[in-house]
């Protein structure tokens, strides 16, 4: 059975825009689409007033918000299957649950104002460090889903997960990959001509080379499909990262799951990204 491409809503801008994301990218991938709206309204049953002798308010405003969802989906794609779905539970307990059997997870980041605008909310970190499978929290002033800004970056780890998901992304949209890999030598910084026989800071940009090389060979693509790029740049991973999506289709970043935990190991340049990043960020599991 074909999986689904799963976008949470909950009637705010940013999960507007996460539909649109979601909608292009299921039209790409040909895949259908499961739009989901989770909320604990019979908490508020006693609230507010019922409509209907046996429904709640905020059920009926729950149904009124997925039907226009799926409207919206259908004005900008009639061709994209779509069910949905309308929980009474708490949103990231009923958004993992369905990532268990989803390709991808799609939500939007939160804020207000032109401070806050650029932080994440607690149900988009929450899904996105907890899911199993690949979150797409749907960031920045993205231009058409369809044409975008013709390029994908990967941020260069040490799994090929990330690498094949940003890989494939970028064969979808017919653009180019660009593969980030950061480097530093903290010791040698200060010093402005290093010794030129075994120096230290050449074996680092040597080993950010040599890890960009492995995991490109690792991917098991034929990437002549794909223009590839390789930057490997010295400086902090994060500020490289943010460097380079602006601009950016899409950023791809992997996460590793915390021995014996349920949750991912995002670690601070991935907390980073899923915060400051202009453009959506895909956080994809690696292998154990």
């Amino acid at each position: 059975m074909e999986l689904p491409l799963v976008v949470g809503v909950d009637g705010s801008e940013g999960s507007l825009r996460a539909l649109d994301w979601a909608v292009a990218e299921a039209d790409r991938r040909g895949l259908p689409l499961r739009i989901v709206h989770a909320s604990l309204w019979e908490h508020y049953e006693g609230i507010r007033p019922r409509l209907a002798a046996d429904r709640p308010s905020e059920q009926v405003l729950a149904e009124n918000l997925v039907a226009t969802s799926e409207e919206r989906v259908n004005a900008l794609a009639a061709q994209v299957k779509v069910t949905t779905d309308v929980q009474p539970e708490e949103p990231v307990t009923a958004l993992l649950r369905e990532g268990n059997d989803a390709a991808l997870l799609v939500v939007g980041s939160r804020g207000r104002g032109p401070v806050t605008a650029m932080l994440l909310g607690s149900v988009s970190l929450s899904v996105a460090a907890r899911a199993r499978c690949p979150v797409v929290v749907v960031r920045g002033q993205e231009p058409d889903g369809r044409t975008g800004l013709g390029r994908v970056v990967l941020g260069v780890g040490d799994g090929v997960a990330a690498a094949r998901f940003a890989f494939r992304e970028a064969r979808s949209r017919g653009c180019e990959l660009v593969a980030v890999r950061a480097w530093r030598s903290p010791v040698h910084e200060a010093v402005p001509y290093p010794l030129a026989d075994n120096d230290p800071m050449r074996a680092d940009r040597q080993g950010a080379d040599e890890c960009v090389d492995a995991v490109l060979a690792g991917l098991g693509e034929d990437l002549t499909e794909v223009t590839v790029r390789r930057e490997v740049v010295q400086g902090t991973a994060h500020q490289t990262l943010l460097e380079h999506t602006a601009p950016g289709d899409l950023l791809v970043v992997g996460a590793r799951r915390r021995p014996g935990a349920v949750g991912l190991q995002l670690g601070r340049v991935n907390h980073a990204m899923l915060h400051y990043a202009p453009c959506p960020v895909a956080i994809v599991p690696e292998g154990d």
